[in-house]
């Protein structure tokens, strides 16, 4: 089989399992939690450390924020079935980098790679995440190639695949919808704040044998369970959210 197409087929199969594939890189965090206690500990529960972590994951979360926030329906989404693209989106966050969801996604795991101190670890992981996203980026793009022909390859040799380039930024042709954000990211708000917390619980449980939280990371917790309460509760009992052809 030529590589081209080997290549495409395990980025489709990459592509249907990215929802939760990155997370079996967790318990090695955990282990090393436990291995390196000494050293990871301080690092855990350093409210100036975790501050910065969680603003580096929180930047992730934002850049997705800002490329869900000017998409229309049937584009950007978390299908996991097949690719789909009802339209080429070339406008907005997608003029400066065309994968800016993987980007943030990929910022919000440095985060919880940073949380845990261990630089060695934050390398392997930025090279095992290099991979697993190239491929599945390579068989996006070969979706759109047929499907955009022309169109595809104007904007592909335009803007860069995962570095941003600012200089080339075009305004959206859509405006941004906060209600969109709202509706599509308030799981993955969840599962970043339920991570770093229970990094930090798991630190503590391995460094004094007891099961605690700092002050901070409950604060945090506390706040991303009621954010997503409430957007979780408006996206299934009413229509706040939605907004047509979005």
């Amino acid at each position: 089989m030529p590589l081209r197409e080997e290549f495409e087929i395990s980025g489709n199969w990459l592509f249907r399992r990215r929802g939760w594939l990155p997370m079996l890189l967790f318990p090695f965090a955990i282990a090393l939690l436990y291995f390196y206690r000494d050293f990871t500990y301080a690092c855990v529960t350093s409210t100036f450390w975790s501050t910065v972590c969680l603003l580096v994951s929180l930047l992730g979360l934002l850049v997705r924020a800002l490329t869900v926030g000017h998409t229309p329906k049937g584009t950007s989404g978390r299908n996991t079935e097949k690719q789909v693209a009802d339209c080429l989106n070339h406008t907005g966050v997608y003029s400066v980098v065309r994968h800016p969801l993987y980007l943030g996604n990929f910022l919000m795991w440095l985060g919880l790679f940073l949380f845990i101190g261990i630089w060695w670890f934050v390398i392997i992981c930025v090279l095992v995440f290099w991979l697993y996203y190239e491929r599945i980026m390579f068989a996006e793009e070969e979706f759109l190639r047929r499907s955009y022909s022309q169109a595809y390859e104007t904007w592909a040799s335009q803007t860069p695949a995962f570095l941003p380039r600012l200089s080339g930024w075009q305004a959206s042709t859509l405006p941004f919808s906060l209600r969109n954000v709202l509706k599509r990211e308030y799981n993955g708000l969840l599962a970043l704040v339920v991570s770093f917390t229970l990094l930090n619980a798991m630190s503590h449980l391995f460094m004094h044998q007891q099961l605690q939280v700092d002050v901070f990371w409950q604060i945090v917790f506390g706040l991303g369970v009621v954010i997503f309460i409430i957007l979780k509760s408006l996206k299934k009992y009413t229509h706040v959210l939605e907004i047509a052809g979005r």
